[in-house]
């Protein structure tokens, strides 16, 4: 009985993300006047209402950490764990506007696409070696130049919960390239971000359990001086010992 009961919750909440993403889907050509924030402004309650949809439909939950981490006065660059859409859905509910590093296949997918390529992301190919490092690299400075973050998930794709991946350098091979090339050395400041949202929403899951996803975000820090893997290992550090800490996300009533 509490099985069917978790895909009728589901399919409701898979009604509305279906909908909702339609409708951004639309809407998208015609910002294309608009300016970037201002399309921004109008795309980004679509997360908004598919976190709040999936509390009220399936009992997903959450609990922030360290929200008050965030300079809002200050862009930097996120580097985050990856485990389910949820927190794709939730960083830019708590972050101003996030250009996202991600794989250019995800603009093929219909509605959701379309308004993917409205916020500036920076599509590569993980096919590419270096020059998809490279894009990283340039792109990622650009858009943090123009006043947005970035978020780059260092595993390079969805984890499940409990299972380690390698950490790719590229996030943090476009801090230390910013810090280089700034003038004071500075560059822009590392958050890392940890979370266990996968174990509500798991990849390639239908069913969404409830319970209350945890999401920490640590203290933001200088990368001046640091090389890309004294970076990545520090980000890597913090974020395995936060979700070592970190309640278990899923219901079990």
């Amino acid at each position: 009985m509490r099985k069917t009961l978790l895909y009728l919750r589901s399919s409701l909440f898979w009604s509305g993300f279906a909908s909702s993403t339609i409708v951004v889907g639309l809407i998208s050509p015609l910002l294309l006047p608009l300016s970037h924030n201002t399309s921004y402004k109008i795309l980004v309650p679509w997360t908004y209402f598919n976190i709040w949809w999936l509390k009220l439909t399936c009992g997903v939950k959450y609990n922030i950490i360290g929200r008050e981490n965030i300079d809002k006065n200050r862009n930097g660059i996120i580097l985050a764990n990856h485990q389910s859409t949820w927190e794709t859905m939730m960083i830019p509910k708590l972050f101003p506007p996030v250009s996202w590093v991600l794989k250019k296949e995800l603009f093929r997918i219909p509605f959701f696409g379309w308004a993917l390529s409205m916020v500036k992301p920076i599509a590569i190919d993980r096919n590419a070696g270096s020059s998809a490092v490279d894009q990283v690299k340039t792109k990622g400075k650009q858009r943090l130049d123009e006043g947005n973050w970035v978020c780059i998930f260092p595993e390079g794709t969805r984890v499940l919960p409990g299972q380690k991946k390698r950490y790719k350098m590229g996030g943090a091979i476009l801090a230390e390239y910013c810090a280089r090339n700034s003038p004071d050395g500075e560059g822009y400041p590392v958050y890392p971000v940890a979370h266990n949202a996968g174990e509500c929403w798991s990849r390639h899951s239908f069913i969404k359990y409830p319970g209350i996803i945890t999401m920490s975000i640590g203290k933001p820090f200088s990368v001046k001086g640091m090389k890309p893997l004294e970076i990545n290992e520090k980000v890597k550090q913090w974020i395995e010992n936060e979700m070592e800490k970190m309640p278990k996300a899923r219901s079990t009533s």
